[in-house]
């Protein structure tokens, strides 16, 4: 079914239970379902059709889930775009998807005013939420105006087979892709999920990662979809008091990404069990090293961990149940329920236990391809055995283990060749983060004169006293000697994208030659 009917069988069944949460504002399903229906039909009375695309650009805050609701219940297609993105950008999503439509805020203004200026789109629809004075931007429309409408179904005979998402995912070279979700697509990946998670209906998961993430926007999905209450937050930059929010809303489900479970484990300060009504916390962006999935769980020992793998290009592929971390700490699990993932050699055979591949990923989640870019879809989505069907392939490498478990090996654009050997990075970052002097590492390759490549490390220290050398000697006990970085480089912080993912482009952007 349509992913907005969730939302709507919800409200009637508990109109007054806690849906949102957010530092401006509470909303009971009720009134969430109210604000959507009203927005809805103003997009309508805008002019927005069914299947027209509709872009969210805000940060976290509750008008951005009403929006995103909204534009389902008017039969359109939403894009949640970080609140960080430039107007360059911004333009050319606007032109890539002949956006009819895009509601924002009031500090983003000057933002979407240049890009709409750039792609030269002057007919967009703007709806803009109020400056701290009260006062809505020129050339907007005020959010409140449109919230003043009353909440008519919009009758767009919508099914589950048309766009719901569009999500622009960054590649490492060129301009950002639009990946194409359907209703179906959405509703498969979060059934998934919400079923090995183990969510319920009185769950309160918190959200401090962008909803533009597809990681953060799925905490919203699938809180709507099971009727439980998401508490937004903008940001973790003050962990502390998103501690204390936890405990104040009681909150069960805490997502993490790799740079947040690092916050957590260099504070001093932390007692095992400090927040003890949490059920569970997850991982994804990138893997945990095993070491900070024994602190974390050391920290939390009331909660259960769920290490999990994915991508935009699919949601969701794999998790590890958390029963196996003791047994296999450094694997991303199996396939998530309802899908299928395997490794596959080069010929696209699937490979024996032990040996690295492609991952491959079949299931009703698998995206429908890119926007308008018939040839990126092509290398993402091939023939699979059965003849009715395309599979996902990741581009990332895995191995399997004699039960099936997926390791995750690294991306195959990622491989370092040094020496005539190749390197997967990850392998290096996991011995760097054992060391319990390093906070957070990323490890990338500088092309060399005679190595053709040298393995570069660029490390956080939470312990200042450390030295290059020490790095080296402690990677060398551990390491074959190609693998061993020669030049170790020390950083305040690593270089981030806008959902907080350390990013081995722009760390590897950093780096000089070696000489």
């Amino acid at each position: 079914m349509r992913f907005e009917q969730f939302l709507i069988g919800n409200a009637g069944r508990q109109a007054a239970k806690t849906a949102l949460v957010t530092d401006r504002r509470r909303l009971s399903y009720g009134e969430f379902d109210d604000l959507t229906g009203r927005l809805a039909a103003a997009l309508a009375r805008a002019g927005v059709k069914r299947n027209d695309r509709v872009l969210v650009f805000m940060d976290n805050c509750w008008e951005a889930a009403v929006s995103i609701f909204a534009i389902l219940k008017a039969g359109a297609t939403f894009s949640p775009i970080n609140a960080s993105t430039k107007a360059d950008k911004l333009a050319y999503i606007i032109t890539d998807c002949e956006a009819a439509a895009i509601l924002t805020q009031a500090k983003l203004m000057p933002i979407v005013a240049e890009a709409q200026a750039l792609s030269g789109n002057s007919d967009l629809f703007v709806a803009s939420t109020a400056a701290p004075n009260g006062q809505t931007p020129a050339d907007a429309i005020s959010f409140e105006t449109c919230l003043a409408e009353v909440a008519t179904p919009v009758p767009h005979r919508g099914i589950d087979v048309d766009l719901a998402m569009l999500i622009y995912t960054s590649g490492s070279t060129g301009r950002p892709k639009g990946v194409m979700m359907t209703h179906r697509n959405i509703d498969a990946a979060s059934d998934s999920i919400t079923t090995y998670l183990r969510n319920e209906p009185d769950d309160i998961i918190l959200n401090v990662l962008p909803l533009a993430f597809d990681y953060g926007l799925y905490q919203m999905l699938m809180a709507i979809r099971i009727g439980a209450t998401l508490v937004l937050e903008k940001s973790f930059a003050f962990p502390h008091a998103i501690f204390e929010r936890i405990r104040e809303e009681g909150v069960t489900g805490f997502p993490l990404v790799p740079t947040m479970a690092a916050m957590i484990l260099q504070m001093r300060d932390l007692e095992p069990g400090f927040l003890p009504s949490l059920r569970y916390l997850s991982n994804t962006a990138a893997a945990l090293p095993p070491p900070h999935i024994a602190r974390l769980r050391e920290l939390f020992p009331g909660a259960r961990l769920y290490s999990m793998y994915g991508l935009t290009e699919c949601k969701r592929c794999t998790y590890l149940p958390p029963e196996e971390l003791d047994r296999r700490p450094g694997s991303v699990g199996i396939a998530i329920p309802n899908t299928e993932a395997f490794v596959v050699d080069d010929e696209g055979q699937r490979a024996p236990p032990g040996v690295p591949g492609e991952l491959v990923i079949r299931g009703p989640h698998v995206m429908q391809g890119y926007w308008r870019n018939d040839a990126a879809t092509e290398r993402m989505l091939r023939p699979g055995t059965n003849r009715w069907e395309k599979v996902l392939y990741t581009g990332d490498l895995f191995q399997a283990d004699e039960e099936g478990f997926l390791y995750f090996v690294g991306r195959k654009d990622d491989i370092i060749k040094t020496r005539g050997e190749k390197v997967a990075p990850k392998e290096v970052e996991t011995v760097l983060h054992a060391h319990p002097g390093i906070a957070e590492a990323v490890v990338v390759g500088v092309a060399d004169p005679v190595l053709g490549h040298a393995i570069a490390a660029l490390v956080v220290l939470s312990d200042p006293s450390l030295t290059d050398k020490d790095i080296i000697r402690h990677c060398a006990r551990h390491l074959e000697d190609f693998m061993v970085p020669k030049i170790v480089e020390f950083r305040t912080e690593l270089p981030k994208t806008d959902t907080g993912k350390v990013s081995r482009r722009l760390a590897a952007e950093t780096m000089e030659p070696a000489q």
